[in-house]
């Protein structure tokens, strides 16, 4: 049975399966700060910590396998030359470590194929399975045959969680999320996507068409791993309660699929600080 684990104080998780051991890690965005001096404001290179981070983990956790869970790169479809500089250094470094590393595309990762050492294979956007774990980096839907396993990850919104006090001051700190799925919503949500009408049994509609038993119950979204960059604030107030999923991006949490409200927070070191519901007044 494949056990999860989150990697106390790492964005990051490790899938194990006997003696398979995969690390999965989201959201690097290396060369961001070309973005930066772009506008004026220069910020060297952090690549290097970025890879002394992920060489710390490697030798905590020793992996067998390795898979990155989309935006490995931060130019949307260029690639800058800071990405080719820096891109195919951390690989090559990592592949020396762990020979077997996967690349599920994010939106941020075009013509990033150009950027990885040959043996790095890319997966499709639409996700892969291992177990009853679905992977994907959370953009756009995930496969159809994604919602028969029961647990779902992905990375994209970088969350956050913010609090301010009496006197105006205001912290944010990475968080993990993890929510329940409405199997049913998001059945008759991934059915709209793909231009399918739903009928009123959405769930019995998608195994009919696609010979898939919706079994997704949980949702994890991953702290991006790159901690320089911003998030969406998961706990942000919001006037009314009809608009609460709109502002998240990705179509899997606009879709109301997912129970933000009741979704519970964790800190990195895996301290719980509650739900969503309950930290919004203090955002």
């Amino acid at each position: 049975m494949l056990q999860l684990k989150p990697i106390r104080s790492f964005p990051a998780i490790l899938l194990q399966e006997k003696a398979k051991r995969v690390l999965v890690v989201a959201d690097l965005h290396i060369g961001w700060e070309t973005a930066l001096i772009e506008k004026g404001i220069h910020v060297p290179s952090q690549t290097p910590k970025i890879l002394t981070k992920m060489l710390r983990l490697i030798k905590l956790v020793r992996p067998t396998n390795l898979i990155f869970l989309g935006d490995v790169k931060h130019a949307v479809s260029k690639v800058k030359m800071k990405e080719w500089q820096d891109i195919p250094s951390l690989f090559e470094t990592l592949y020396k470590k762990v020979p077997n590393i996967q690349v599920i595309p994010g939106n941020h990762d075009g013509n990033l194929e150009a950027l990885l050492p040959q043996d790095v294979e890319i997966l499709s956007a639409k996700g892969t399975a291992l177990g009853e774990v679905g992977l994907f980096h959370g953009h756009a839907w995930p496969a159809p045959e994604l919602l028969q396993c029961r647990t779902l990850i992905t990375g994209h919104i970088h969350p956050m969680v913010a609090f301010r006090d009496p006197l105006g001051f205001r912290i944010s700190r990475q968080v993990w999320v993890r929510a329940r799925c409405h199997k049913a919503q998001l059945a008759r949500s991934l059915l709209k996507h793909l231009g399918i009408k739903a009928d009123n049994d959405s769930v019995a509609l998608l195994e009919r068409q696609f010979n898939v038993r919706t079994g997704a119950a949980h949702f994890f979204i991953m702290p991006s791993f790159n901690h320089f960059l911003g998030g969406q604030t998961v706990n942000k107030k919001r006037m009314r309660k009809d608009v609460r999923t709109r502002g998240f991006i990705g179509p899997m949490l606009r879709s109301r699929s997912v129970n933000i409200d009741g979704a519970e927070l964790f800190l990195l070191d895996g301290t719980f600080i509650g739900t969503v519901e309950q930290l919004r007044p203090l955002s």
